[in-house]
């Protein structure tokens, strides 16, 4: 099996359930917004579904696979909550997270989204590549 088949699958399911989201709700897939909208008491039967459809995952790729998907954390917990919390204040000044304008807004064309995933993209690069020169 190639390693890049995991990912490809991956991508078809993000793509298909955006898709399906748009086409059968009108509602575009914004991880950022739908669990805003659920803490904002908005729509809380639709986006406490999808909220545990994410949460389900990782037990369906258990039920699938027979083990749990491989993951390492190495950051310290004071960073990750300082990242979490950067990415949530991210999110509310790029009106929107990374999924909401990089798979749905780049699939409408959508100039704001097209600006805010390059914003995502270069920013990225460069704290990984600042991150790197301080090991």
């Amino acid at each position: 099996m190639s390693p890049y088949t995991q990912a490809l699958a991956g991508g078809v399911l993000l793509g298909g359930s955006a898709s399906l989201l748009l086409l059968a709700n009108g509602r575009v897939l914004g991880v950022s917004g739908i669990i805003g909208n659920l803490l904002g008491g908005s729509r809380i039967a639709a986006n406490a579904a999808f909220l545990m459809g994410l949460l389900a995952g990782p037990f369906l790729f258990l039920l699938a696979s027979g083990r749990m998907p491989p993951v390492t954390v190495l950051t310290p917990w004071p960073q990750l909550v300082a990242g979490g919390l950067l990415v949530g204040i991210g999110t509310r000044i790029g009106s929107g997270c990374t999924s909401g304008h990089g798979i749905v807004g780049l699939a409408r064309f959508s100039p704001r989204s097209i600006v805010a995933t390059l914003v995502f993209l270069v920013v990225g690069m460069g704290v990984a590549t600042f991150m790197e020169t301080l090991r």
